[in-house]
């Protein structure tokens, strides 16, 4: 019985990366990797140091992702090979089609490789869990895999906001994470000297994930997680209390808008407020809407069409 998968790639031009990645989960509810070097530049020039980035992946075409969809032995490939490309000419993407056969280890191990330790901001460094890095005297080490909730720091939302938070996190903040995801914002601030901090997120496997990370990390003493919307939830609202020194939220720009209130409540005067998961076409709107609801901005970040800003509130 054959029990090697088949790996359908299709590749497209890096500009269509996206679209073709929206396309393919259309397409099926299996195994989905993204292979994209486009901003590689940009990720060396972060970094600092290349020996963080395996040789074979500096060497990758930049001009072209690969959308890889992982077909189980017991399916067949072709409905979903034709659906895919279907779709993806009607939507006017061009690609290439290629497919490879994959034993059970190369299914289940072969996609790390594309994970690497890399250096986020001054000392903070994250490390999947199979990864060894040789740390430098002040690194400070983010051990976190990629996995269903959102937040690994590959993403350049993530990595925006981990920085803003290195260099604005004071020690023994308590620190409120809004949408947290996999965790990997609380556990960085604890990481990096925070007192306290809790994760909040609408979805309860996210809410588990960062949990699991923290204790992971060693900080689950000092780390909460709850589920729920703080915009509809007024019990979960206000069981949070008020006070934070610090709060950080990596969502879209309309729910930082819709928040705004709540950002004001939750913080202490002269506390900090950190957004990210903003493109810079919402950015002068969120911008706007923060600041007029007693914020000041004090700092900002930017890469590849995305925005970050650092405000405090102000004293009353």
């Amino acid at each position: 019985m054959d029990t090697s998968w088949t790996d359908l790639i299709f590749e497209v031009d890096a500009k269509n990366a996206k679209a073709a990645e929206a396309i393919a989960s259309e397409c099926t509810s299996l195994g989905i990797y993204i292979e994209d070097y486009s901003d590689m530049e940009n990720m060396l020039a972060l970094i600092g140091r290349a020996d963080y980035i395996d040789e074979k992946l500096t060497a990758k075409d930049r001009r072209h992702a690969a959308i890889h969809i992982y077909i189980p032995p017991n399916e067949s490939p072709e409905e979903t090979l034709s659906h895919m490309s279907q779709l993806l000419t009607s939507a006017g993407i061009e690609f290439k089609l290629r497919y490879e056969h994959l034993n059970e280890d190369d299914w289940e191990n072969g996609w790390k490789k594309f994970h690497k330790p890399q250096r986020v901001g001054e000392r903070l460094v994250i490390c999947p869990s199979w990864e060894k890095h040789v740390q430098d005297a002040e690194d400070i080490v983010l051990t976190i895999d990629p996995g269903s909730s959102f937040g690994s720091g590959k993403d350049e939302t993530t990595r925006l906001c981990l920085r803003l938070i290195e260099s604005n996190l004071c020690a023994g903040d308590r620190v409120l994470d809004i949408g947290c995801g996999s965790g990997v914002l609380s556990v960085a601030a604890l990481l990096l000297g925070a007192g306290s901090a809790v994760g909040v997120d609408i979805e309860m496997d996210a809410v588990n994930d960062a949990a699991e990370n923290a204790r992971l990390n060693g900080v689950g003493s000092r780390f909460k997680s709850l589920c729920g919307n703080m915009l509809t939830d007024s019990r979960l609202e206000e069981s949070l209390g008020e006070g934070y020194d610090l709060i950080c939220a990596n969502i879209v720009a309309d729910v930082h808008i819709a928040m705004k209130q709540i950002f004001f409540d939750k913080l202490k005067d002269g506390g900090k407020l950190i957004l990210s998961g903003i493109i810079d076409s919402r950015a002068d709107e969120v911008l706007s809407a923060i600041e007029t609801s007693g914020f000041t901005l004090i700092a900002s970040e930017k890469e590849n069409g995305w925005v970050s800003f650092c405000f405090t509130k102000l004293i009353q």
